[in-house]
């Protein structure tokens, strides 16, 4: 079996419980990414955030579509 090409070490906070606001810190980045709720995610859980942010369903989705 040959050696890993990349390991990504990626640490995620809960920031705003209230708005579902996750913070992902990725190694190799200077910014983090933003993940929240909106749409059908944010009515499953039953808040409505100040400001929507995609749900990490959406990166999943996306990084498979890529």
């Amino acid at each position: 079996m040959s050696e890993p090409i990349e390991l990504t070490e990626i640490t995620i906070l809960q920031k705003d419980t209230a708005n579902k606001i996750r913070e992902a810190t990725i190694s190799g980045f200077d910014e983090p990414v933003l993940y929240g709720v909106h749409g059908g995610v944010k009515k499953f859980y039953g808040v409505e955030p100040e400001i929507e942010y995609p749900s990490t369903l959406d990166h999943i989705v996306s990084a498979a579509g890529g």
